[in-house]
């Protein structure tokens, strides 16, 4: 489904960073570095009707200075197609500026055959997406970054945690290493935080509640977690310096973590 021009611009205002939304059109002297994310569920601002739900781009922030500021474009059921035929890279593209990062995670919903406005192919379709996503990152002084999909919980009998998105890493890292992109290996390293966690302490990380038991989106503590692996690989990749980065070895109390009304569209 193709969002109208006002939905584009809803989506748009709602994902300015604070500090600009704050300043409205005002140019902040010295200008803010911005670091936009596209991605799916497991990365987006959750509302109030879907608390505890969590997603890790709601944590980031308690983990980065104000500089750079986020900026989460990432949308519940979106896949690299997707995001693109709704517009929403184009919105990121008008918006970001040279020094920026524009940070891509998907897989979860590419992985969906059965749905053609979803669906990509791992070595074909979806690479080729991403390179919609880095090739404009670039073309406008900005900095891509590939981050593979963090893993879901899923743990075989044995209690070993299974890698569950098939070739989408492994093609995503063959990109990365093709078009010389720093790659944010999201995938290997929640796939190993399940697996020391176990099968029961993880249920305390994901959207385990009374009603429902969900292995793909995170409650507070989850969304933290894999926020801290993201801010962590954005350090060692060196996207990010020392002076960037805070609190990777501090507790984030989960009470830092809100809701907000969902805006009316």
């Amino acid at each position: 489904m193709s969002l109208t021009r006002r939905q584009v611009t809803v989506a748009a205002l709602a994902a300015v960073p604070l500090g600009v939304a704050v300043a409205g059109t005002a140019q902040a002297s010295p200008r803010h570095r911005t670091l936009y994310i596209a991605g799916d569920s497991t990365a987006a601002q959750k509302y109030a009707d879907a608390a505890p739900e969590t997603g890790w781009g709601m944590a980031l922030p308690f983990l980065l200075h104000k500089d750079p500021l986020v900026s989460n474009h990432a949308v519940n059921g979106r896949s690299s197609k997707s995001f693109v035929d709704e517009g929403r890279l184009d919105v990121i593209l008008g918006a970001i500026r040279p020094g920026d990062f524009l940070l891509i995670q998907f897989a979860h919903n590419d992985e969906k055959a059965t749905d053609p406005a979803r669906y990509t192919e791992p070595w074909t379709t979806y690479q080729d997406y991403l390179r919609l996503y880095t090739d404009g990152a670039r073309a406008r002084g900005a900095r891509p970054v590939l981050a593979t999909a963090v893993e879901r919980r899923r743990f075989d009998a044995d209690g070993n945690a299974v890698p569950t998105h098939g070739d989408y890493p492994a093609a995503m890292r063959a990109l990365a290493q093709e078009e010389r992109v720093a790659l944010l290996d999201i995938q290997a390293l929640s796939l190993a935080l399940w697996q020391r966690l176990g099968v029961e302490e993880t249920k305390k990380y994901f959207n385990w509640t009374a009603t429902e038991q969900d292995n793909t989106h995170f409650n507070p503590p989850g969304a933290i977690a894999v926020a801290r692996l993201v801010a962590g690989e954005l350090l060692r990749t060196r996207v990010l310096g020392p002076h960037d980065v805070r609190r990777l070895g501090e507790e984030i109390p989960e009470s830092w973590i809100t809701w907000p009304e969902a805006s009316a569209t």
